[in-house]
């Protein structure tokens, strides 16, 4: 595994890859890696010659008061699950290195970034989408994989991608879970047992409605409603809502295309998001996979 931590040291390591014609895959990450990362190098190093990672704290996309600071960190561990699972270039630059001095130009969503997370995070997808957009212009990759759990923000890449005519191909995991149900995330390090324990609130109360949405259930109301019912004993609920997983607008009354159900939540002082995807015509909950 060749590690470079500069643009000029990343495209002189990707020019021999490509030279030697092999196909290119992206897993972008802020680092703490855990299983859920761990499931996406997987898939790129069975797809593609050569897997990319990029480890990078953005600081565009962290609010006034947010955790930028305290944001897990493990850079060894980072390096040795890499290692160990066949990457070929782990790039880990610094923020200089990302944002030189003057850098003035980023990239604007549009409503897609204004809902659901949005509404509690202005400006976070703003920076999501530019330091996406500047990764995939430096790595230049066949393929670039992210997790369901991050839905909106997998959403507003593809929509990127298509209005930018980037040449890359966006694959979707399934969310990766703990034995007890709980999403795999770096935040998780921040709840003790206690908060971990309510944290479980988001889970069981998309399970109940997906349990639910099996058994016939289509009402989008209802379908909501099952999974507030989980969610009392949290700090905060700051949505939770069904809608369209491409577009992220919101769904009312009968579900008759494919849906997510979208939840944010604060629980001991840490912000928590969750989904599960639902598919009325009996595809599998893979099908936001394989949408262009």
């Amino acid at each position: 595994m060749r590690i470079v931590r500069t643009i000029p040291e990343l495209r002189v390591a990707l020019r021999a890859v490509r030279e030697a014609g092999q196909s290119i895959g992206f897993v972008p990450t802020m680092g703490y890696l855990h299983e859920g990362h761990a499931s996406l190098i997987r898939q790129s190093t069975a797809r593609c010659d050569t897997t990319v990672v990029s480890v990078f704290v953005n600081p565009t996309q962290f609010g006034q008061g947010e955790d930028l600071s305290r944001y897990p960190r493990d850079l060894e561990r980072d390096q040795n699950l890499c290692l160990r699972l066949g990457v070929g270039i782990l790039f880990i630059p610094e923020p200089a290195e990302i944002y030189p001095t003057g850098f003035a130009t980023f990239i604007e969503v549009g409503p897609m970034g204004d809902t659901l997370c949005g509404q509690f995070r202005p400006g976070h997808f703003r920076g999501v989408a530019t330091v996406v957009t500047k990764l995939f212009n430096l790595v230049q990759p066949d393929l670039a994989f992210f997790g369901q759990k991050d839905l909106q923000q997998t959403s507003i890449i593809r929509r990127v991608v298509k209005d930018l005519n980037l040449p890359v191909d966006i694959l979707v995991a399934p969310t990766v879970r703990e034995a007890d149900g709980l999403a795999l995330s770096s935040r998780n390090a921040y709840l003790d047992s206690y908060g971990r324990e309510r944290a479980l609130g988001l889970s069981r109360g998309l399970f109940a409605a997906e349990r639910a949405f099996k058994d016939g259930e289509r009402d989008a109301g209802a379908l909501v409603a099952l999974v507030r019912r989980e969610l009392d004993g949290l700090d905060e609920v700051q949505y939770c809502e069904a809608v369209d997983p491409l577009t992220l607008d919101p769904l009312v009354g009968p579900i008759t295309r494919p849906a997510a159900l979208c939840v944010a939540a604060v629980v001991a002082g840490t912000r928590l998001i969750d989904n599960v995807l639902l598919a009325p015509g009996g595809e599998t909950a893979q099908f936001i996979s394989h949408l262009p």
